[in-house]
């Protein structure tokens, strides 16, 4: 029996061969060192990220989270939800919380449900990855596996604002939360203290429909890192890890930058210091390639 079992949303960027299936990979080798069961939701469907700003209209989106919710309670009703797109997260909790203090909604939704055979209830807690991790293990008892630490590696924490706005971290500062430069630490590299950019927007979906604006936001987050030394950058979000990390050959010629640094979920952080083959880390998967945890995955 697995030392923690939760109710899994994997989301949709997550699947295989999408834009952050190597983050799934490194999730996986990461829980089996943890001893972590992920019990996917059966039938999931999309958080609806987009289309509640795309005129989709509130009550679909707050639907389609609903149903993941039911489908989670109806199956393991008795574990948490765990996600670690840091949208689907946002999304689901977003959704949970207004259904819960609206009875109309909550009506409307139950309703809706109704047609299919479920039924929402909003009794689960949602949590993204990271939320587990600190809270439910905590950084001493991540450390314990750690066989090859990262030494010698500066590390920027990018936070981004959907794991940190409005929800967050429990007991984490707004504007200057310090788990990704704890993680960091645990797994036995340097945290970018004064890394001034953690929790600024990567643009979002920006980046697709006015990129002039999202490369602003990108290249303050990769100038601030180079600035203080940083030689990688890690985040819990895969709209950050993408945008931050494949758009830096258009901000070298927008802004007359040399970027080339690597962009990696903590998963991956902790799945090589674990002792995880680069590609049991998801390595493999990144555009700019993490070449000094490549390194230390093959020794």
């Amino acid at each position: 029996m697995a030392k923690k079992e939760y109710s899994f949303y994997p989301g949709c960027s997550s699947e295989r061969k999408a834009s952050a299936s190597n983050y799934m990979v490194s999730i996986e080798s990461m829980c089996k060192t943890l001893d972590i069961k992920l019990n996917e939701i059966p039938d999931w469907n999309c958080c609806a990220a987009s289309i509640g700003y795309a005129q989709g209209g509130e009550l679909p989106r707050h639907t389609m989270n609903a149903r993941n919710i039911a489908l989670s309670e109806k199956n393991v009703g008795n574990q948490d939800i765990v996600a670690t797109c840091a949208a689907c997260w946002l999304g689901a909790k977003e959704s949970q919380e207004r259904i819960n203090h609206d009875k109309t909604l909550f009506g409307d939704i139950n309703n809706i449900l109704g047609e299919i055979g479920l039924k929402y209830e909003g009794k689960q807690n949602i949590r993204h990855m990271v939320e587990v991790l600190i809270e439910d293990f905590g950084y001493d008892e991540l450390k314990k596996p750690v066989k090859k630490p990262l030494e010698g590696i500066k590390i920027a924490g990018y936070v981004g604002c959907q794991t940190n706005r409005p929800f967050g971290v429990h007991g984490e500062s707004f504007e200057n939360p310090k788990y990704l430069d704890k993680l960091t630490e645990t797994m036995g590299a340097e945290a970018v203290e004064k890394y001034d950019q953690k929790v600024t927007c990567c643009g979002g979906a920006l980046a697709f429909s006015e990129p002039e604006k999202a490369y602003v936001q990108i290249n303050k987050i990769i100038e601030s890192a180079y600035d203080f030394g940083a030689e990688m950058i890690v985040t819990p979000c895969p709209v950050c890890q993408m945008n931050v990390e494949v758009y830096q050959d258009m901000i070298n010629k927008k802004f007359n930058k040399k970027y080339k640094i690597p962009v990696v979920y903590y998963s991956q952080l902790m799945a090589v210091a674990y002792g995880a083959s680069a590609k049991e880390a998801g390595l493999d998967g990144n555009v700019v390639r993490a070449t000094r945890l490549e390194e230390i995955a093959a020794k």
